[in-house]
């Protein structure tokens, strides 16, 4: 399904109960839309999440020993029983401590679902539990996350008056977040059993399909305050590995020895990135990585999804989101659904009475909770 040039796709939005997207003041734009979280903060409930040590093996690179990444599970606002358990992935530089994951975790638990948010590889607060850094393609972390979040939903079907099978196990991801979760449904491993999904549901919000032209993308000068910022996040969690790093990799981020230090997210990749992960090169790292071309050639592996896009994100272009939709089948559209909007940036559409993207993650989620 295709909003073309940005148009509400009325028959989607009907079907979620959702009005168009429209912006709200002063929040005009791509940029502001993207930056509103940064330059005001929402009110949000204090943080009661349970924390959870999920178990993950080394870095096919071989770098250090296996570690730990932290999770942080939140029950539904109401007391019956959880709807689901959705499992929400944080993007490039975040957390799940960041206000645009944490607000939407919050509508997801007052949709009745429950929440696992995990902490990547290296994202704070799990920083001291796993060295290295995450991946667009982190499957062999994904996988042990996945199986905890599969006890979980069993977990959650036993408690509440009426006991009942496990719950049904969604997906959420926001920028880099939806990537990963995308790479983790068409890695047929992952799957609770032959021919089955990986996931019951799925949404990617402002998600990269294609890393070459994300990374092209941010690079442009309009950009570079935005590819700093982000680089210094990077290069501070790179460093900050209670693990330790490389004395290359330090040389190189420190810029020692007269090099000079990554100035765009391609030469991070290309020096950290990629390496860890067991990819010849940036360029490798960028194709094996971006989904899209697995999307169009064989998207029955997926669970049903919908990815959300703004044709203004500063970050990532649409053009890879349009190419998905302008070429899916109609037996395709039954597993994917893409929703362009006119405005709303990079992960923001912020409008009149909170977060409209919030919304449509929870309500379209809403469709396969139990």
């Amino acid at each position: 399904m295709l909003a073309r040039r940005g148009e509400p796709h009325p028959e989607l939005l009907q079907q979620l109960g959702m009005p168009s997207f429209r912006q709200r003041l002063p929040w005009l734009g791509g940029d502001l839309q993207t930056l509103r979280d940064t330059l005001r903060p929402v009110r949000l409930p204090s943080d009661r999440g349970e924390a959870i040590e999920i178990a993950v093996p080394a870095l096919p690179s071989g770098m250090a020993g296996s570690g730990h990444l932290l999770a942080l599970f939140d029950r539904p606002q109401s007391t019956r029983q959880a709807r689901g358990l959705v499992l929400l992935l944080h993007g490039l530089g975040g957390s799940s401590r960041r206000e645009g994951l944490r607000r939407m975790a919050c509508a997801l638990q007052t949709a009745g679902f429950a929440v696992l948010r995990l902490n990547l590889r290296g994202a704070e607060p799990g920083r001291h539990l796993s060295a290295g850094t995450y991946a667009a393609d982190c499957n062999s972390d994904l996988g042990p996350v996945l199986l905890r979040a599969r006890q979980l939903c069993d977990q959650l079907g036993r408690e509440g008056v009426a006991s009942r099978g496990a719950v049904p196990l969604l997906g959420a991801g926001i920028s880099l977040g939806g990537t990963m979760l995308l790479n983790a449904c068409l890695e047929p491993s992952h799957a609770r059993a032959p021919g089955q999904a990986v996931l019951d549901g799925l949404v990617c919000t402002s998600s990269p399909l294609d890393l070459a032209a994300c990374s092209a993308s941010i690079e442009r000068p309009r950009n570079r305050v935005y590819q700093r910022w982000l680089l210094q996040r990077l290069i501070r969690q790179t460093l900050a590995d209670p693990f330790g790093v490389t004395v290359q990799e330090r040389g190189v981020l420190n810029g020692e020895k007269g090099q000079s230090p990554p100035a765009t997210i391609r030469e991070f990749d290309a020096a950290i990135t990629a390496p860890r992960w067991g990819y010849g090169d940036v360029d490798a790292y960028y194709a094996g990585a971006s989904p899209l071309s697995a999307l169009l050639e064989n998207p029955s592996r997926l669970p049903p999804t919908l990815l959300l896009q703004a044709l203004d994100d500063p970050w990532v272009p649409a053009e890879a989101a349009q190419q998905l939709a302008a070429n899916m089948s109609p037996s395709s559209e039954q597993r994917i659904q893409v929703l362009l909007t006119a405005h709303g940036g990079h992960n923001g559409f912020h409008a009149i009475g909170g977060c409209w993207g919030d919304q449509v993650v929870a309500r379209w989620l809403s469709k396969f909770g139990a």
